[in-house]
């Protein structure tokens, strides 16, 4: 089985990985991981803006993807094979498209719990992963109960 989880960088992505480990035998399933970082429109590209930005730009990938790549080495030391990957794109649509690339059977998330008027105001990965996924989409709650 692949599973691959949707990571931010906070507390619902924490939750996310420890559910994999707890439902999921290591021996059997592959996990890849993938954090998406959202591209600044004001910044289209390296060659555009004062370098302090794109400084500030890359470490800012940079700590992404090596919070990732620690959270694939944690799960590698408990026998799963896993990957990580920081990419840039629209936050679902990119989401989708990796869980085709991994050959994903299922979508794991952590959800924020911010309610119902902010997910209407702003709207929700989640929400929008479970309308858009052809494959099945786990929600892990931030916190239990």
């Amino acid at each position: 089985m692949t599973v691959l989880i949707a990571v931010d960088r906070s507390a619902a992505s924490a939750r996310a990985v420890e559910a994999v480990q707890r439902l999921f035998p290591s021996a059997a399933t592959r996990v890849v991981i993938v954090h998406v970082a959202e591209p600044d429109p004001a910044f289209v590209g390296w060659d555009a803006g004062p370098d302090v930005v794109r400084d500030q730009v890359a470490d800012e990938i940079r700590r992404d993807r090596h919070e990732v790549e620690a959270m694939a080495a944690s799960l590698r030391a408990q026998g799963f094979d896993a990957t990580g990957r920081t990419v840039q794109g629209d936050i679902v649509a990119t989401l989708l498209s990796e869980a085709d690339r991994a050959g994903a059977d299922l979508l794991v998330v952590g959800s924020h719990g911010h309610g119902a008027a902010f997910d209407l105001a702003i709207g929700s990965i989640s929400t929008a992963l479970i309308r858009k996924s052809t494959r099945p989409v786990l929600v892990v709650p931030v916190a239990a109960g």
